[in-house]
């Protein structure tokens, strides 16, 4: 099996440490894993600040192995980019992972947009949702274009997302429904997705 560099991106209303055991364990397991900090995305525009520190982060890493970008909530929508500046770095990105997160769609839609069009009216929230700095939802997203460049899949460790785990479905991505397991099972289960990519 090839060797990969797993890329923790954390939702921006969040920090690293809201990744808690997970890159320990998959450290455990073996994989290399980059968990970038990614604090300076607080002001406009909040999308191109954490992708530029999110591309910084990793350059700084300076992983040799393919990468496979990991991204949770509202770090989901970007991914597209953030892939799109590793490969312009010439680093190969194998997959992508989305964990609990909203997942990108054509068109610059809001953060709000894909919200509403990825969340039942039924769902309710398990824990109230962070807060977000003004105008972090209505920003118009960057344009997300040929994309998926590399094959995808989607973790669901938390039933508020079970939408975007059906439309995963839909795209034909791996799915892994992890809801309720321990942070080490998540690990387990995380790495486990990503190899399939």
């Amino acid at each position: 099996m090839t060797a990969i560099t797993l890329v923790l991106l954390h939702d921006p209303a969040f920090t690293p440490e809201r990744w808690g055991e997970i890159p320990a364990r998959l450290a455990e397991h073996g994989a290399q894993v980059v968990v970038p900090t990614i604090d300076d995305a607080d002001r406009p525009p909040y999308a191109a600040r954490y992708i530029a520190r999110a591309a910084l982060e990793i350059a700084d890493a300076a992983p040799t192995t393919p990468l496979v970008l990991v991204a949770e909530g509202a770090a989901g929508p970007l991914i597209p980019q953030i892939g799109a500046a590793q490969r312009a770095a010439h680093r190969h990105v194998a997959g992508y992972v989305l964990l609990d997160a909203w997942l990108p769609q054509p068109g610059t839609p809001t953060r709000a947009e894909l919200v509403a069009a990825q969340t039942r009216a039924a769902d309710t929230p398990v824990a109230p949702e962070p807060r977000r700095p003004p105008g972090f939802s209505t920003e118009p997203l960057p344009l997300v274009q040929d994309w998926p460049d590399a094959p995808c899949g989607y973790l669901l460790t938390d039933q508020r997302y079970a939408v975007c785990s059906r439309l995963a479905v839909l795209r034909d991505w791996p799915v892994a429904d992890a809801t309720g397991a321990s942070a080490a099972e998540q690990a387990d289960t995380l790495l486990d997705l990503a190899r399939r990519l």
